[in-house]
């Protein structure tokens, strides 16, 4: 009878393989390119590293995804740096990401460029968003550090511009990890209060990991949510950081932004001065033209002779005087003339001018109605026949007709 072979469980060998696996790749680095990236609502992350012969199975944990600078995408050429790992239950292995380095462009540069198209997609980068910045600030709020250079050069060009300018700084981290949240609080901390005409918030130069706070959504996105105009300075006048982008203002240096946020007072005493001189100058100019303009008058015959006027005015008024009684006389008497025309010819339509050439009326009584014809009245009809100078008043006692020829 043969001797049965010694076996492993599948538990068994699996460890083994685990355990050998995971001594074996641990703190290694996996180049390839992502595929099948997927972000889980978890936090966690998958992704498949693949190259063209071989596929490896990529896990990130949330508090490792949290700190990453970019987001990965499909077809990006990576490095990983990890420990490889066995699902027993699967039977399958993967590789646990502890940091994630993309190939040929340096990690901050792709999350510079990432987040970059996303704020520009939403419009947080265009000119028509930006607030105008104050001419005469009062008092400006600075996020910064307390201790840097920055600061130093902030204070020492505005007290050189103007003393009357209050400067309020709010400590921040402007380097490190959380550095970003210290500059959004106080971002956030100036708008709070109603004194505030403008904000100042940068650094002093150094590596874009330095610089990277001002890089970040949450400092990018207090500076667009502000309600008061914000000046960007960071670092020296080449670099260029997301916050400069969208801020109202782009200082190429903290000491240039204090030049644009601080008014001078020197400056605006010589720029007073120059408007006065030049509205005395206008002055003088209106009171020498008020002058000659004056002179000029004064020269005109009715200030040099000024009863000439009133003469001729008095003459010109005795010619419209005359002209006026005689033009009243002369209608005066056309109209006597026109009516006494009229007066004569009405006389000589009257009635009583024509009962006095002999004629006369009969009328019938008591009505008074005018006989026109023998058959209009009758025997016994009491007639009243007018004269032309009195009345007849009679009784009919025949009627007779015209004779027939």
């Amino acid at each position: 009878m043969s001797q049965r072979p010694q076996a492993y469980t599948v538990t068994a060998i699996t460890r083994m393989i685990k355990t050998a696996l995971e001594e074996s790749f641990c703190d290694i680095w996996v180049e390839g390119e992502i595929s099948g990236y997927h972000h889980h609502t978890s936090g966690h992350r998958y992704l498949n590293l693949k190259d063209e012969n071989a596929v490896l199975r990529v896990t990130i944990w949330r508090s490792v995804g949290a700190t990453l600078k970019f987001e990965p995408e499909d077809g990006q050429k990576v490095m990983v740096y990890g420990d490889i790992t066995v699902y027993e239950k699967g039977g399958s292995y993967q590789l646990n990401c502890r940091r994630l380095v993309p190939m040929g462009v340096g990690e901050l540069e792709l999350a510079f460029r990432q987040f970059y198209e996303k704020l520009a997609a939403e419009g947080l980068f265009d000119e028509d968003r930006k607030k105008e910045i104050p001419r005469f600030a009062e008092k400006i709020g600075i996020v910064t550090s307390p201790t840097g250079a920055a600061i130093r050069d902030i204070i020492q060009i505005a007290r050189r511009r103007n003393r009357a300018v209050e400067l309020v700084v709010y400590p921040a981290q402007v380097q490190g990890d959380g550095a970003e949240h210290t500059i959004a609080a106080g971002i956030e901390y100036f708008n709070g209060r109603d004194d505030i005409d403008l904000i100042i918030t940068g650094r002093g130069g150094g590596s874009l990991e330095d610089l990277w706070p001002f890089n970040t959504e949450i400092t990018v996105r207090a500076i667009a949510a502000s309600d008061i105009p914000v000046i960007s300075a960071v670092g020296h006048e080449v670099d260029t950081t997301l916050a400069d982008l969208v801020a109202d203002l782009r200082a190429p240096t903290p000491s240039a932004a204090s030049e644009l946020a601080v008014w001078s007072k020197a400056d605006f005493l010589d720029e007073v001065t120059e408007h006065l001189r030049r509205q005395a100058g206008l002055l003088k100019a209106s009171v020498e033209a008020a002058r000659a303009a004056l002179d000029s008058l004064l020269k005109r015959p009715v200030f040099a002779r000024p009863m000439d006027m009133v003469l001729q005015k008095q003459q010109y008024f005795d010619n419209l005087c005359r002209v006026l009684r005689s033009a009243g006389k002369n209608n005066f008497e056309k109209q006597k003339n026109r009516l006494s025309l009229l007066v004569s010819k009405l006389d000589s339509l009257s009635p009583l001018r024509i009962l006095a050439r002999g004629y006369s009326v009969t009328r019938k009584l008591p009505a008074r109605s005018l006989v026109r014809s023998i058959e209009d009245v009758a025997i016994s009809d009491r007639l009243e026949t007018i004269l032309g100078d009195g009345r007849l008043v009679s009784r009919v006692e025949d009627v007779k007709g015209d004779r027939k020829s």
